[in-house]
């Protein structure tokens, strides 16, 4: 091959592929800066809605590099790349990667359903799978609970997405049961009294909804008597300790023998 032949294929060359590579270059820095327009306003209205914090700069990781592969397939398209292998390549890896890491995705989508939907938040007590603790963390993958008893437990999201969460600290109230058992000797009107003036001295019970003391069971050598109060969530197992002592203080201090505790 001369100079000339040369020369004159790459002429020709450059005139029917120049327009289009000059083409996509345009398009490519448009899309790119549209992208970055589309970004700001999409930052702006997820603060507007107050999304979780945790959740925001992924969405808009995601959805930024969304945009750009599509961009860029598309300048692809208009340069004149054949797109077949490219697509075919794609398609397996995508197909691969689903089955290695189906359970990892099960659990990133379950997280991106937890942080839209919020069952539960940062510093909320739930119970699930069996553990009663304080979430720590919310991750993409997994929930950080802490336990009463300070152990860290790690749920995966699809766990958590899948089965049934109790909240118990949802509506910042929690019902507190505190149980007695009486001789039949004991009037119970008396023992009523005395429960309610001592809860009335509480400052962990609250007046709204009122507590309730009534006769749970009756037992062949006594009965017994149950107090449902109500105490802030948060302070549930402090309030609880601070309430049965000193309910066990004004029936003592009353006279009131106690043959037992439940």
């Amino acid at each position: 091959m001369n100079f000339h032949t040369f020369y004159s294929k790459f002429v020709n060359w450059i005139s029917n592929v120049g327009p289009k590579v000059l083409i996509g270059l345009v398009l490519l820095v448009i899309g790119f800066w549209t992208i970055r327009l589309l970004k700001r306003w999409f930052s702006n209205m997820i603060s507007k809605h107050e999304v979780d914090s945790s959740l925001k700069p992924f969405l808009l990781s995601l959805i930024t590099t969304v945009l750009q592969i599509v961009v860029i397939l598309a300048v692809m398209q208009v340069i004149g790349v054949k797109m077949t292998i490219f697509a075919a390549f794609v398609g397996a890896l995508g197909v691969a990667f689903g089955l290695a890491l189906s359970g990892t995705l099960q659990n990133f989508t379950s997280g991106i359903l937890i942080l839209l939907l919020k069952p539960y938040k940062i510093g909320d007590n739930i119970v699930a799978q069996g553990q009663d603790g304080i979430v720590n963390s919310i991750q993409l993958f997994y929930t950080v609970i802490i336990t009463l008893d300070n152990k860290t437990v790690i749920i995966p999201n699809s766990k958590l997405s899948n089965e049934v969460i109790v909240n118990i600290s949802k509506n910042g109230i929690r019902r507190m049961d505190v149980e007695f058992k009486f001789n039949f000797s004991f009037d119970f009107e008396k023992i009523r009294s005395i429960i309610q003036d001592a809860l009335a001295k509480s400052d962990k019970v609250k007046d709204d909804p009122v507590p309730e003391i009534g006769i749970s069971l009756i037992e062949p050598d006594g009965y017994r008597i149950r107090t449902q109060a109500w105490v802030d969530a948060d302070q549930f197992e402090e309030s609880r300790f601070a309430v049965q002592r000193l309910l066990i203080n004004a029936l003592v201090s009353a006279g009131i023998k106690l043959p037992g505790i439940t």
